[in-house]
């Protein structure tokens, strides 16, 4: 047997049959990020030390970039909460391939937002008033108990990935909860389904609530808002999509084939039907926002919109580029099964919904909705970005640890057999 003396000193905690990158390779690709993370921390010490003086939000936008951030990796993190529920409930079985992932996924994209909002409540050390002295009357504090049990969730389900992983895995005690963990994970993905539908839809509720903000302000549908459902739908067709872009970057950067090309065309094709009801119901909304809403307000169509940073181009980028265009490419199996158009219409999908988080956030507090007001420009500052790209970073180095040594993709060494034509992976020698 040939011996490989470039095999690295850590490939007995590889997954079974796969090749990974040497060590030496693997700890420069995490300085590098880990240099985001540290300017990250650094934006986070000055808030937590000095307050949200450091920002640039104001009296104007208490919400800004975080919350719009926030909101959009909730939304793209949804593809955990969907992907289970389609895997374990309705017993989607080629799903098994991609689940694992949109578990990480969702567990960075929820964990993430969680870090965002500690720094964002001004006074993190008294978060736990929201669950002590929870304010009733409002949406929050059911978006602040679902978002935290749904964490919760996602965590349990993280938990048996680590438990699979080869070494642990040979302990006796280990192998048996993450087997019985696996047993009662329909039982987990009904939860989070459920946890997750709702604080999405209270974050959504919470804009169409807001009388005094007439671009946000809807009318309500039994006793929510139509925003409680777009949100949902539109977290629902856009999560699975960036689980598929998630995958096909790691692909890229690895050189390798983790998931077939048949599993991400199917996720599309869901993501496709989620988007087109999305659509339709945003399409109505829009109408009656433009035809309704707005003239019972004693306002018209255009005065909601301002210079370029508040355009029109906004609304037609996010329903037509970014909503029509993917929609109707994930729902045509020849344009589905070209990977480029697939990627493409994954990308616009995910930068329609963060689109429609923005203008529902800040275009909503920037316009001038009493008298004696002006339009207010929002520019967000370095600290405020640096946050963001410290969950980013933070997500970078979860994913890589998890994929390194953990069995993410269990058609991996399928998909990449040994050169000599054996089926076992690329490491069997």
């Amino acid at each position: 047997m040939e011996m490989n003396y470039n095999r690295p000193i850590d490939a007995a905690l590889f997954p079974e049959g796969c090749e990974r990158c040497s060590l030496t390779q693997f700890l420069l690709w995490l300085g590098a990020v880990s240099v985001v993370l540290l300017a990250g921390l650094l934006a986070a010490f000055f808030v937590l030390r000095d307050g949200l003086g450091h920002t640039g939000l104001d009296d104007y936008f208490g919400f800004g970039l975080w919350i719009t951030f926030d909101l959009g990796v909730i939304a793209l993190g949804a593809g955990a909460f969907f992907t289970g529920l389609l895997r374990y409930i309705l017993n989607i079985d080629p799903l098994k391939n991609i689940i694992n992932l949109a578990v990480i996924v969702g567990f960075i994209c929820y964990t993430g937002a969680m870090m965002v909002l500690l720094l964002d409540i001004g006074q993190p050390i008294r978060s736990w008033f929201g669950f002590w002295h929870p304010n009733v009357h409002s949406m929050l504090t059911e978006v602040i108990f679902c978002i935290s049990c749904y964490c919760l969730v996602l965590i349990i389900e993280y938990i048996p990935l680590i438990l699979e992983q080869k070494q642990i895995n040979k302990n006796k005690l280990a192998h048996a909860i993450a087997h019985n963990f696996h047993v009662m994970m329909p039982l987990f993905a009904g939860f989070g389904a459920f946890l997750s539908t709702f604080h999405q839809g209270s974050l959504g509720g919470m804009y169409g609530v807001l009388f005094g903000r007439p671009y946000a302000f809807r009318d309500g549908f039994f006793i929510w808002p139509w925003t409680f459902f777009l949100f949902v739908l539109s977290a629902a067709a856009s999560g699975p999509m960036l689980t598929v872009l998630v995958a096909t970057l790691m692909e890229k950067m690895t050189g390798k084939k983790l998931v077939s090309f048949n599993v991400k065309a199917l996720m599309g094709k869901i993501a496709g039907t989620m988007l087109l009801v999305y659509l339709i119901f945003k399409f109505l909304d829009t109408g009656a926002w433009i035809f309704s809403i707005t003239p019972r307000s004693g306002l018209t169509f255009d005065q909601f919109f301002h210079g370029f940073i508040y355009g029109k181009w906004l609304l037609v980028s996010e329903l037509i580029l970014c909503g029509v265009v993917p929609c109707a490419i994930l729902l045509s199996r020849t344009m589905r099964n070209n990977p480029a158009l697939l990627y493409i219409a994954g990308l616009l999908d995910c930068i329609g919904i963060t689109i429609n988080r923005y203008v529902m956030t800040v275009q909503t507090l920037a316009f001038p909705s009493l008298p004696f007001d002006d339009w207010a420009l929002y520019n967000p500052n370095w600290v405020e970005w640096a946050a963001c790209g410290l969950v980013l970073a933070y997500g970078a180095l979860l994913l890589s640890v998890s994929y390194r040594y953990l069995p993410i993709f269990p058609q991996e060494p399928r998909l990449n057999p040994c050169k000599c034509g054996c089926d076992s992976g690329a490491t069997a020698h």
